[in-house]
């Protein structure tokens, strides 16, 4: 099987050198989002459901560039700089996943890229 990357037009620009998603057979694999505008490229302002949603959405742009939705995404893995916010991301996670949800993983890391408090990647199956 032969690889394919992307790198959607719509999406914010990739910060490092990295595209936004390899596809690898019936697989897609996201690189993890942060809430960036992707007319501006910074972060958006607010607060962690401001930016777990704008993740959300800039997800959502790249699994609509390859013909998939939300409802393709078999595994994500969050990432948040502070687990005391765990039920306010769940309730914005909640809107957009709304049934035969996903395998996930979420973990609290130190850091995360531009000062971001949220990064989430996925795994679809085409």
């Amino acid at each position: 099987m032969e690889k394919r990357t992307f790198s959607p037009s719509a999406s914010p620009k990739a910060i490092g050198p990295y595209h936004h998603g390899s596809r690898i057979g019936d697989l897609l694999f996201t690189s993890g989002q942060i809430p960036l505008d992707p007319e501006t490229n910074e972060l958006v302002e607010g607060g962690i459901e401001m930016q777990a949603t704008r993740v959300l959405d800039n997800l959502k742009i790249l699994l609509e560039s390859e013909g998939l939705s939300l409802g393709h995404v078999v595994k994500t893995t969050i990432f948040m700089v502070d687990l005391a916010e765990f039920a306010a991301v769940n309730e914005v996670y909640g809107r957009y996943f709304t049934s035969d949800y996903p395998a996930r993983s979420t973990v609290q890391v130190a850091a995360l890229p531009k000062g971001s408090r949220i990064e989430i990647e996925a795994v679809a199956h085409y």
